[in-house]
C-alpha cells in the first residue's frame, strides 16, 4: 500500500453538525446528502458550507451521479471548510483532520472580500470596497484522494507486455485496410450519391425514410403494400381520374429520385456499420483457416466417437434393450388383463346393487355406484361398450335418494305412532335406521332431521289428542257437546289435572323414544366421520359394521350435522313442553255456576288451576310440574325447558294473589272488630311458636305434637322461652297467617319471592291500621264497646308488637333458605316500622301518665293538709297504671315505663315549685314539700316498679331542688 494510503485518517468530522466524527467516506457522503443537501425533484443542490450556501457550487441543480462526484471532488478531498479558516497555507496534509487550533483574530482573513463586498450594507465609500483580486484569497494544494490506492507504471507493465504483441497486429490490420473515413472516400465508393461541400448530418438520418421499408414483412408484391406505398408518393383522394393520371405521370421521376435517395442513405448507413465494425471482421478472417482446421479435427472425432457408440450399440444395448421390451410387453397383458376383470365386475354391478338395496345396505350400493362411476372415468374412460352406464348409474342414484327417503319417512312414523307403555322397549330395527341415515349422510343429504323433526310433531299432536280423548271418555258426565273444546270446558279440576299429567307422562315417554332415535342418528353420524370410538347409547344395541369404506364426513360437516340435531331435540323438547303449558294455562273451563255469563265473557273462561283449585290440589300440581321438569332436563340438558314451569308459576302466582286478598280482607275485618283485650293461648298456637323458636321452620303438624286431651286447653300467655307474651286475638290469627304464607312458600318455591313480598305488604298494612285503630283512636266504635283507649289497651298493643318483631327475623331466615339471600329483602323497611310504632307505643304511655300528674299538680298548693288531694290522686294513678301493665309487659319495660314517669314527675313538680318560689331553705313551706314527697315515695315503693334505692327522699330531692339553687 503507498505512503498516502498509509497517511489517510481513521475518521472524518463534520464542520457544522457538533463536530460529528464518521469512520468512513461513505457514511459522511451519506450525512452529506441526508443533512446539507436540498432536493428540487430529482435534481440536488449541495448546501454544505456557511448559512447552508456551499462555496464551490451555489445554487446549481445536479443530478445524483454529478452531486456525488461534487461531493468527493470538493468537501472530501479538501480541507473542511472551518479547518481551512484555521491552519496555514503550507500546512501538512496529513493534519488536515487532526485536532482544530485555537481560533484567533488573524483566522477569518480569506473572508473580509466577502465583508466588504455585502450587498446588504449598500455602496461603501472607502478604498476597501475595490476588487482586491484573486491574490488575496489563499490558494489550498490539493491533496491526493486519499480513498485511492496509489497507481505506479508499474502496475501496467504486465498489460503492456500482453498486449503489445496484439496492438502491433491490429496496427499493421489497419495499413492493409485503412478506413474511408472522409466524405471524399464515401462519394468513391457510393458515386450515387450527391454530396456538397457543407455535409449535414441529418442528410444520412433513416429516420426519415417512411416505417413501412422497415418492416420485416415489407413485400412489394402484396397489393396492399404497393397501394401504400404508392399512395405515400400520390395522395388520390378528392381528385379527378384525368388530374390523377397527369400527377402519376409528372411524379414518377420525382419517386424514382426519392426511392434512389433512401436506397443512398441505408447504404451509407451500412458502410459507416461496416466500416466501425472492420476490425472485427478482419480479425475473424485472420482467424478462419484456423477455425477450419479446428472444424476437421472435430468431424474426425465425431466419426470415430459414432463407430464406437455403434459397436456398443451392437454388442451391449440391444439386447439389453429386447429384454426391457419384452418386460413391458408383459405388464401390458397384465394390465390389459386387469382391465378386463374390471370390466367384468363393472357387468355385474346392477345386479349387485338391487341385492344390496333389499339388505338394505343404502350405504354398501351407493359406495358401489361412486366406485364404478371412478373407474368409467379413470379406467375405463372411451370404452364404447359402457357409453350408456354412467347416465344410469346417475337414475340409480336419484331412485336409492327417493327410496331412502321414503324408507325413512315410513320408519319415523311407524316408530313414534307405535303404542306408548311403561316399560319402553328398545327402539325398532335400530340397524334399518343407522342404514338409512348413513346412506342419506353418504349423499350429502341432511334432510332426514327436517323429516324426523316433522314427525315429531305430528306424533306430539296426536298424543295430546288422545290424552284429552281418554280423559273425556272416562268421565260419565252426559254432555249436549259435541265439540272436544265443548267437552272440555265441562272437565272439573281433578279431570283437568289428570288430563295435564296423562298429557306429561305420554310426552315425556314419547321424548325418551325421540331421544333413542336421536342417539341412533348421532351414532351414524359418527360412524360417517371415522369416529369409531365414540360411544353406543346404552339402551340400543347396534351390530352394524362401522365400516363406510374410503369415504367420510368432513370434521365441519360432522359438527353441522351434529348441531342440526342438537338444535332438532331441544325444539322437540320445548315444543312437547309448551303444548302441556298450553294445557295448564287453559281458559278452556267453564264451571256450572258460571254458564249464565257466558255470553258477557265471550267464552273466555277463567284460569282453572288460579281461579278453582285447592291449595292441595295446587300442591300436587306443583310437585308433579316439579318431577316432570326434572326428567325433561334429564332428556336434554342443553335446552332451557321453562315453559311449563312459567305457566304453573303464572298460575300459582295468581292463586297466591287471591290467597292474599282473602287473607288480607279477613285480617281487616278482625282488626275492626278487635276490642283490644287479653285473650287465651290455644295450645296449638303455643306448639307452633315453640316449634318456630327451636327449629327456625313453619311447617308443623300440630295435631300430632299434640295429644287429644290437650288440643282444647288454654293459657293466659303465649310464651316464647322464659318470656310472657300478653296478646290480643289478632295478633295470634296474624301469626297462623305468617305461617301459612311461610308453609306456602316452602310447598310451593316459585311462589316464594311474591309470597315474601305479600306478605310484607300484609305486615305493612297490618302495622298501618294498628296504629291508627289504637294511636288515633279509631277502635273507639259501636263494633267494639270501646269509649277510650286505655293503658292496658296500648300495653297489649305494644307486646303484639313485640311479638311480630320477634318473629320477623325467623321469615326473613325462612324466605332466605327458599329464594336465595341475594333477593331483595322486603321486611327491613317493615321491621323498621315496627319498632318506630312500639317505639311510639311508649311514648304514647309516658304521655298518657304525664298528662294524668300534670292535671293534677296544676291544682296542688303548698297547703294542709299533708297528703293533698292531688298527691293522693298522683299515687292512685301510679297504682291504676301498674295494675293495668302488670301482666301484659315484662318488669324490665314496666321498671323503664315507672323511670320515665318519675323523671317527669320530678321535672314537672319542680317546675311548680319555682312558678310557687318555693325555695330549698328549710322553712314551713319547704316542710310541707316534702312531707309530700314523702307520701309519694312510700306509695311509689309500694308499686314495686322501681329499686328502693332510687325511690329515696335525698335522690329525689337533689333532682328536684336542682334547679332552685341559688334562688
Amino acid at each position: 500500500m503507498s505512503k498516502l494510503s498509509e497517511q489517510r485518517p481513521a475518521w472524518t468530522l463534520c464542520d457544522y453538525c457538533d463536530k460529528r466524527k464518521f469512520s468512513t467516506i461513505q457514511g459522511f457522503m451519506k450525512h452529506l446528502l441526508e443533512k446539507h443537501c436540498s432536493r428540487n425533484g430529482d435534481l440536488l443542490v449541495c448546501r454544505y458550507g456557511e448559512n447552508d450556501v456551499c462555496l464551490f457550487m451555489s445554487d446549481e441543480s445536479l443530478n445524483s451521479a454529478e452531486y456525488e462526484r461534487h461531493v468527493l471532488k470538493y468537501h472530501t478531498m479538501t480541507i473542511p471548510h472551518s479547518s481551512s479558516r484555521k491552519s496555514s497555507v503550507n500546512s501538512n496534509s496529513s493534519d488536515r483532520y487532526s485536532h482544530e487550533p485555537e481560533w484567533v483574530q488573524y483566522t477569518p482573513a480569506q473572508n473580509l472580500p466577502a465583508v466588504l463586498n455585502d450587498p446588504n450594507k449598500g455602496k461603501q465609500k472607502d478604498l476597501f470596497t475595490k476588487t482586491w483580486g484573486d491574490s488575496f484569497v489563499e490558494v489550498t494544494d490539493i491533496p491526493d484522494p486519499h480513498y485511492l490506492p496509489h497507481i505506479s507504471i508499474q502496475h501496467f507493465e504486465h498489460y503492456l507486455k500482453k498486449i503489445g504483441k496484439k496492438h502491433k497486429q491490429h496496427l499493421k490490420l489497419n495499413l492493409v485496410h485503412p478506413k474511408p473515413h472522409s466524405h471524399a472516400d464515401l462519394l468513391q465508393t457510393f458515386p450515387n450519391l450527391r454530396i456538397v461541400k457543407n455535409v449535414d448530418k441529418s442528410h444520412f438520418d433513416i429516420s426519415i425514410i417512411p416505417k413501412i421499408f422497415l418492416q420485416q414483412n415489407f413485400d412489394l408484391s402484396s397489393s396492399e403494400t404497393f397501394n401504400a406505398v404508392f399512395s405515400q408518393a400520390i395522395p388520390t383522394s378528392n381528385i379527378s381520374q384525368n388530374l390523377f393520371e397527369q400527377k402519376a405521370s409528372n411524379s414518377a421521376k420525382l419517386l424514382q429520385e426519392k426511392f434512389s435517395h433512401y436506397l443512398d442513405m441505408v447504404e451509407v448507413q451500412i458502410a459507416h456499420q461496416v466500416a466501425q465494425k472492420s476490425d472485427a471482421f478482419f480479425h475473424a478472417m485472420t482467424s478462419h483457416d484456423v477455425l477450419m482446421e479446428q472444424l476437421g479435427q472435430t468431424i474426425s472425432l465425431v466419426k470415430t466417437f459414432r463407430e464406437k457408440i455403434k459397436r456398443i450399440d451392437n454388442d451391449l444395448v440391444y439386447r439389453s434393450l429386447k429384454i426391457l421390451r419384452n418386460e413391458r410387453l408383459r405388464t401390458n397383458y397384465h394390465q390389459v388383463l386387469r382391465k378386463l376383470k374390471v370390466m367384468s365386475t363393472v357387468m355385474q354391478t346392477q345386479p349387485t346393487i338391487q341385492l344390496l338395496l333389499s339388505s338394505p345396505d343404502y350405504v354398501g350400493a351407493l359406495d358401489l355406484i361412486h366406485t364404478t362411476e371412478d373407474l368409467l372415468k379413470q379406467e375405463l374412460a372411451g370404452i364404447h361398450s359402457f357409453r350408456h352406464l354412467s347416465s344410469e348409474l346417475a337414475e340409480m342414484l336419484g331412485v336409492i335418494d327417493t327410496l331412502m327417503k321414503e324408507e325413512f319417512e315410513k320408519y319415523a312414523t311407524a316408530d313414534l305412532n307405535r303404542p306408548l307403555v311403561d316399560s319402553e322397549p328398545p327402539l325398532l330395527e335400530a340397524e334399518k335406521l343407522i342404514c338409512i341415515v348413513m346412506g342419506m349422510l353418504r349423499r350429502g343429504n341432511s334432510t332426514f332431521v327436517d323429516i324426523y323433526e316433522t314427525e315429531c310433531v305430528a306424533a306430539v299432536k296426536a298424543a295430546i289428542k288422545q290424552a284429552v280423548i281418554e280423559v273425556i271418555a272416562g268421565t260419565d258426565r252426559p254432555s249436549s257437546e259435541s265439540s272436544i273444546e265443548g267437552q272440555l270446558r265441562l272437565l272439573t279440576v281433578d279431570e283437568w289435572a289428570t288430563l295435564l299429567a296423562n298429557a306429561t307422562s305420554v310426552l315425556l315417554k314419547l321424548l325418551q323414544r325421540i331421544k333413542k332415535g336421536y342417539n341412533i342418528m348421532v351414532r351414524a353420524v359418527h360412524i360417517s366421520a371415522g369416529n369409531h370410538s365414540a360411544q353406543k347409547d346404552d339402551d340400543v344395541i347396534l351390530n352394524y359394521s362401522s365400516d363406510s369404506g374410503d369415504w367420510q364426513l368432513s370434521h365441519e360437516e360432522e359438527e353441522k350435522i351434529l348441531q342440526k340435531l342438537k338444535q332438532f331435540l331441544m325444539f322437540v323438547s320445548r315444543y312437547s313442553q309448551e303444548r302441556c303449558a298450553q294445557l295448564l294455562s287453559s281458559r278452556s273451563l267453564v264451571w256450572p255456576d258460571e254458564k249464565m255469563k257466558e255470553d258477557s265473557r265471550h267464552l273466555n273462561g277463567t284460569y282453572w288451576l288460579a281461579e278453582r283449585a285447592t291449595l292441595t290440589q295446587l300442591k300436587k300440581m306443583s310437585f308433579h310440574v316439579k318431577n316432570i321438569t326434572e326428567s325433561w332436563d334429564k332428556i336434554c340438558p342443553d335446552a332451557v325447558l321453562t315453559s311449563l314451569k312459567s305457566a304453573f308459576n303464572v298460575q300459582a302466582i295468581k292463586f297466591m294473589n287471591k290467597f292474599h286478598s282473602e287473607k288480607m280482607k279477613k285480617l281487616f275485618l278482625l282488626l275492626d272488630s278487635e276490642p283490644w283485650r287479653q285473650t287465651d293461648v290455644p295450645a296449638t298456637f303455643q306448639e307452633l311458636v315453640n316449634h318456630i323458636a327451636d327449629n327456625g321452620t313453619f311447617a308443623i303438624d300440630v295435631s300430632s305434637h299434640i295429644a287429644n286431651n290437650d288440643k282444647n286447653k288454654t293459657q293466659s300467655f303465649l310464651m316464647i322461652g322464659d318470656e310472657k307474651f300478653a296478646v290480643v286475638g289478632t295478633v295470634l290469627l296474624l301469626v297462623n297467617i305468617i305461617s301459612e304464607y311461610c308453609m306456602h312458600a316452602e310447598e310451593i318455591p316459585s311462589c316464594g319471592e311474591h309470597l315474601y313480598r305479600y306478605l310484607s305488604e300484609l305486615l305493612t298494612q297490618f302495622n298501618s291500621r294498628c296504629y291508627s285503630l289504637v294511636l288515633g283512636g279509631d277502635a273507639v266504635s259501636e263494633k267494639t264497646g270501646l269509649k277510650t283507649i286505655t293503658i292496658n289497651n296500648l300495653a297489649l298493643q305494644l307486646r303484639s308488637l313485640q311479638l311480630i318483631l320477634w318473629l320477623i327475623p325467623h321469615v326473613r331466615v325462612h324466605f332466605q333458605g327458599i329464594i336465595g339471600e341475594s333477593s331483595k329483602d322486603y321486611l327491613d323497611k317493615v321491621s323498621q316500622k315496627f319498632k318506630d310504632h312500639a317505639s311510639d307505643v311508649n311514648a304514647k304511655l309516658l304521655e298518657v301518665m304525664h298528662k294524668n300528674i300534670s292535671a293534677e299538680l296544676r291544682h296542688w298548693d303548698a297547703k294542709p293538709p299533708v297528703p293533698s288531694k292531688s298527691f293522693q290522686n298522683i299515687c292512685k294513678h301510679l297504682k291504676k297504671c301498674h295494675e293495668a301493665v302488670y301482666g301484659v309487659l315484662p318488669h324490665n319495660q314496666i321498671q323503664e315505663l315507672y323511670k320515665g314517669v318519675n323523671t317527669s314527675f320530678i321535672n314537672t313538680f319542680s317546675e311548680k315549685l319555682q312558678k310557687m318560689n318555693i325555695l330549698n331553705n328549710g322553712g314551713p313551706t319547704h316542710g310541707l314539700v316534702t312531707q309530700e314527697l314523702l307520701f309519694y315515695l312510700e306509695d311509689f315503693k309500694q308499686v314495686k316498679a322501681l329499686p328502693p334505692e332510687s325511690l329515696e327522699l335525698s335522690v329525689i330531692n337533689e333532682e328536684i331542688w336542682m334547679h332552685t339553687i341559688g334562688r
